[in-house]
């Protein structure tokens, strides 16, 4: 799988706790779903699985630290972040192009992993610039073409 790129998310549940997450997905439009794989023994599981509210943030091209600090264990993963806390007591990490907050509406485990399935309540951010990529163990981004 390092070879599929993917999407970089931080998903954040109260707590405050987060990780990094390049496993999310839209699953429905109507009604809007979206969905995250976490391993099942991770340090954040018991958070997750226990939260009412999480919210997903779509990381941009220059924000790779962001992606690595949330992604390293043993730490305060919120130490130094901009973040107000939402509906339900989900953080919302600032200075993102892109969040959204949900409601869980499925929580399963698929092999060593947790799904999680939610249904979107709320969305916002400037939706502008590059997005950061996940591929082969490595960040980068990627840069549309306009084809007419």
């Amino acid at each position: 799988m390092r070879r599929h790129p993917s999407g970089v998310t931080v998903v954040t549940v109260p707590g405050p706790a987060g990780f990094t997450a390049t496993s999310f997905t839209s699953v429905s439009l109507e009604p809007a779903l979206v969905s995250f794989y976490l391993s099942a023994v991770a340090s954040t599981a018991p958070a997750v699985r226990s939260a009412e509210v999480f919210a997903v943030h779509l990381l941009g091209a220059d924000q790779q630290q962001l992606a690595r600090d949330f992604a390293r264990s043993g730490v305060d993963r919120f130490a130094g972040v901009g973040w107000t806390p939402a509906a339900g007591g989900v953080p919302i990490l600032t200075d993102v192009p892109a969040w959204l907050s949900a409601q869980p509406v499925l929580r399963q485990r698929i092999g060593d992993h947790l799904l999680v399935v939610g249904r979107v309540l709320d969305a916002g951010g400037p939706a502008t610039g590059a997005p950061l990529v996940h591929h082969d163990g490595g960040f980068g981004t990627f840069h549309g073409s306009s084809s007419g």
